[in-house]
């Protein structure tokens, strides 16, 4: 156990010390240095163990191949932020959001939004992805904190993503712990709605009295009209884009159309910020329209209005933009992948469940297994596979239904997962909002009750269904 524990303390000091030296630009490098220096010294262990450097260097492979669907979706968003600034559309929703949107509810009003599409979806990458930039964008304008903005968001997303039968992690869930999906959603409601509930009180009671005042608003509102055209055509590749999702359309092939949505939409709608936007950045170009949209996809927006606020809310986007933390996920990904070929994390797990004494320490070693996994391994699907697959005999031998074990499997891997600077979702989630993990942590109030309740509940033996004894 010391020497599987060596490349984890490792890991922590060297984490720690990145924070303390680079405080919060220490996911933008320091953390990847890190990882890969602990990925070394877990690659040693193993050789130590009797494995060879290509034994390792398979499990590093291994291991980044398991991100490399997220990190397409994630250059693909990169992509998609960029096209949908230039066409008016996130302009758009900034514009008639203020209008709508008290800033005296919006964060409640925000989590129940992304909550009604994410479960209509399945998909909290998608919703963060698209009314998550908008609703980002009105928060940026009411002079709301970020932090908190970008909490309720992710709060909503993952209610959806938790509980919708659409949803990768859900069904996921249910198939490693082999129940009936349905019969997971119902159960998880136990645990899902409380937390939902306590998450909507908090960002109810949230105090907004420093927001923008109206003239300010009318201001910004005033600018994007003046810039952009803000029909409701602009609204186009939304619209594209909810509609692939509803038809089931894979996330990576439904963002890269609701893209071209977007950049047909700017090249019909908004021609006059394309060329301007081109020639401020490259003045002797033959080509501005081209040049503009190509530019925008891979390098980002960038304002060039007189309004200052409003350029630095439309300043976004681009494939670069997204580089650094596909960096820090292929870091922790290959780290994962030593850490499971090397059986390191095994023997952590089998060390959490030698503790189990009772129901409630059941529950906490699952949980804290899908915690240590989504930690240590990076990804919210090893975190629901891995401790799902090795939990599903101390369950049954505790007379306990698996509906149990995959609840509380989505009550600690799939909601902490976003809350994990190098895990792939608080990777996707910090690069697509513009917060820090750390930043909006303490807000993601759903993301945090989940786990609680689940412990509470097993020490307080409540919604603990017993296992079904099959008839003679």
């Amino acid at each position: 156990m010391i020497l599987s524990f060596a490349p984890i303390a490792l890991l922590i000091f060297l984490l720690f010390s990145a924070v303390q030296l680079f405080g919060a630009d220490a996911s933008y490098g320091p953390n990847q240095v890190a990882l890969l220096i602990a990925s070394a010294c877990a690659g040693l262990v193993g050789m130590y163990r009797g494995l060879t450097w290509s034994d390792i260097q398979e499990s590093m492979v291994a291991g980044i191949k398991v991100g490399l669907g997220p990190i397409l979706i994630l250059l693909a968003v990169g992509g998609l932020i960029g096209s949908w600034m230039i066409s008016g559309t996130v302009p758009a929703m900034i514009y008639f959001g203020v209008s709508i949107l008290n800033p005296s509810i919006f964060f409640a009003a925000a989590a129940v939004i992304c909550a009604l599409a994410s479960i209509s979806i399945g998909s909290s990458w998608t919703v963060a992805g698209t009314l998550g930039i908008g609703l980002m964008g009105i928060a940026d304008s009411y002079g709301l904190p970020p932090a908190m903005a970008a909490g309720a968001i992710i709060s909503g997303a993952y209610f959806g993503d938790k509980l919708s039968p659409l949803s990768d992690t859900t069904n996921l869930a249910a198939a490693c712990t082999n129940v009936d999906l349905f019969a997971h959603i119902r159960h998880m409601l136990w645990t899902t709605v409380p937390a939902f509930c306590i998450a909507l009180l908090f960002f109810s009671l949230m105090d907004s009295g420093a927001a923008t005042e109206p003239e300010q608003i009318a201001a910004l509102r005033a600018a994007i009209s003046e810039e952009f055209n803000v029909g409701i055509g602009v609204l186009t590749p939304l619209l594209v884009m909810l509609i692939l999702i509803w038809r089931r359309v894979p996330a990576y092939p439904a963002i890269m159309l609701a893209t071209v949505a977007g950049v047909l939409t700017a090249l019909t709608l908004q021609t006059d910020v394309v060329t301007k936007f081109a020639l401020t950045v490259n003045p002797e170009t033959n080509m501005p329209i081209v040049e503009g949209l190509w530019r925008t996809l891979f390098a980002g927006f960038e304002g060039t209005t007189s309004n200052e606020e409003l350029n630095r809310l439309i300043s976004k986007g681009g494939i670069a933009s997204m580089l650094n933390t596909v960096w820090l996920i292929v870091s922790a990904l290959a780290f994962g992948g030593v850490l499971e070929r090397t059986g390191i994390l095994q023997q952590i797990l089998d060390a959490v469940l030698k503790a189990v004494k009772s129901t409630g320490d059941l529950v906490v070693a699952t949980v804290t297994g899908g915690i240590v996994t989504n930690i240590l391994a990076a990804d919210q699907f090893l975190a629901i596979a891995l401790p799902g697959r090795l939990f599903c005999k101390t369950y049954d031998d505790f007379n306990l239904s698996r509906e149990n074990l995959s609840r509380t499997l989505e009550d600690s891997a799939t909601m902490t997962s976003a809350l994990i600077p190098w895990n792939t979702c608080g990777a996707y989630m910090a690069a697509t909002l513009g917060v820090a993990t750390f930043e909006y942590a303490p807000y993601a109030i759903f993301n945090i009750m989940c786990p609680l309740i689940a412990i509470a509940f097993g020490y307080l033996a409540f919604q603990q269904k017993a296992a079904v004894t099959p008839a003679a």
